[in-house]
C-alpha cells in the first residue's frame, strides 16, 4: 500500500528536481539565485531539503529567506554550514547590491545558523532571541562534534559559531526602508530561544521551526509550551508562513493545522501511557503512533520527541 508519507516522500523529491530545473533554466531567477524563488514581493525563499543534514546536502535542510526593502536587507536565518550562507549571500547579490544590515536566527540549531559567519563578514547585525547565547554557548562543543559526524571535517571545520550582537527581549522592530520587520520573542516551544519574523508589507511570516510542514515537528524545548502559544502564534496578522521545514504556506493560520494535530496527538497518547503506569521504554514506542504515515523522517525523531514530552508530563 502506498502510504501519504510515500506520496510525500515522492512530492518532495519531484518538487526538488523542478526547482533545480527551474533554477537552470532562468525560470525564477538568474543561476546566481538557484535555489531562492520570490514569493511575495520583495520576499525570497530557499526552501531546505527535508532531509538529515549530510555532506551530500552541505548541511541545506532548513528553510531561509531575504527581505528587500528600499535601503537595506534582512536575511532570515544562514542555513547549515558556511558554503550554504556563501550561497545565500551570493543570491542576495544576485537580486540587490543594497547592504545586507541584519540576519535574523530565529532559533539555536546548527541548520539555521551555521551560515552565519559570511554575513558577519558583510557587515550585519546578527539578531535573535534574548536566550540565544545562552543556548549556543551551552551547545557549542555538542553542535560542533555532531556536525563534524554529519557535514564532514571540511565543512564542519569552517564553522564559527556566533553568537547575536543584539538580542530581542519581547518585539523589536526593523527598519529596511520603506519596509517594517516585526521580530518576536517567544517562550520556551520548539526551543527556549524562538524568534518569528514578520514583514508587514507583504504579510510574510517567517516562523523558523515553530512551524513544520511535511518535516515531522520537533521539541526541544516544551510540548506543552509549544500547544500553550499555538493560538497566539496564529492570531499574528500573516497571509502566509515560511515555515522552518517544508513548503511555504498560505492561506495563514491553516498552516498549523497539521502540526497541532500531531503534538495534540502525542500529548494524549504520552498522558494515557503515563496514566496506565507505562515506563518511558513502553510508550516511546506507541506515542504518536497515528500520525506515522503523514510526517518525512517520523522514525528520526518521533522517538525523541516521546522521551522528552514524557519527562515534562510526568510530572504535571
Amino acid at each position: 500500500m502506498i502510504t501519504r508519507r510515500t506520496l510525500l516522500q515522492i512530492g518532495l523529491a519531484l518538487s526538488a528536481a523542478g526547482s533545480a530545473r527551474a533554477a537552470e533554466s532562468g525560470i525564477g531567477g538568474s543561476s546566481a539565485t538557484a535555489g531562492f524563488q520570490a514569493v511575495a514581493p520583495g520576499v525570497y525563499v530557499r526552501h531546505g531539503a527535508v532531509e538529515l543534514a549530510s555532506e551530500n546536502n552541505r548541511g541545506a535542510i532548513a528553510n531561509i529567506g531575504f527581505v528587500v526593502g528600499d535601503a537595506a536587507v534582512a536575511m532570515i536565518d544562514s542555513g547549515g554550514s558556511r558554503e550554504d550562507g556563501l550561497s545565500a549571500l551570493a543570491a542576495i547579490r544576485a537580486v540587490t547590491d543594497r547592504p545586507v544590515r541584519y540576519l535574523v536566527n530565529t532559533h539555536m540549531h546548527p541548520d539555521h545558523l551555521f551560515g552565519n559567519q559570511p554575513f558577519k563578514e558583510a557587515g550585519a547585525e546578527i539578531i535573535g532571541h534574548h536566550a540565544l547565547p545562552a543556548a549556543l554557548a551551552a551547545r557549542r562543543d555538542t553542535y560542533l562534534m555532531t556536525m563534524r559526524d554529519e557535514l564532514g571535517v571540511r565543512l564542519a571545520g569552517e564553522v564559527t559559531i556566533l553568537p547575536p550582537d543584539a538580542v530581542v527581549d519581547s518585539e523589536r522592530r526593523l527598519d529596511l526602508g520603506g519596509r517594517q520587520l516585526r521580530l518576536t520573542a517567544w517562550g520556551t516551544a520548539h526551543t527556549d530561544n524562538d524568534l518569528t519574523v514578520l514583514d508587514e508589507a507583504t504579510a510574510t511570516l517567517f516562523a523558523g521551526d515553530l512551524v513544520f510542514q511535511d518535516h515531522v515537528p520537533i521539541i526541544d524545548g516544551s510540548l506543552k509550551g509549544w500547544l500553550n502559544q499555538m493560538d497566539a502564534l496564529a492570531a499574528l496578522p500573516a497571509v502566509r508562513v515560511v515555515t522552518g521545514h517544508g513548503p511555504t504556506s498560505a492561506p495563514w493560520p491553516a498552516a498549523l493545522g497539521p502540526q497541532r494535530r500531531y503534538l495534540e496527538a502525542l500529548a494524549a497518547d504520552l498522558r494515557r501511557a503515563i496514566a496506565d503506569g507505562e515506563t518511558l521504554s513502553q510508550a516511546i514506542t506507541t506515542a504518536g503512533q497515528s500520525e506515522a504515515d503523514e510526517w518525512a523522517l517520523f522514525e528520526d525523531y518521533n522517538p525523541r520527541n516521546a522521551s522528552a514530552a514524557y519527562a515534562e508530563l510526568e510530572w504535571e
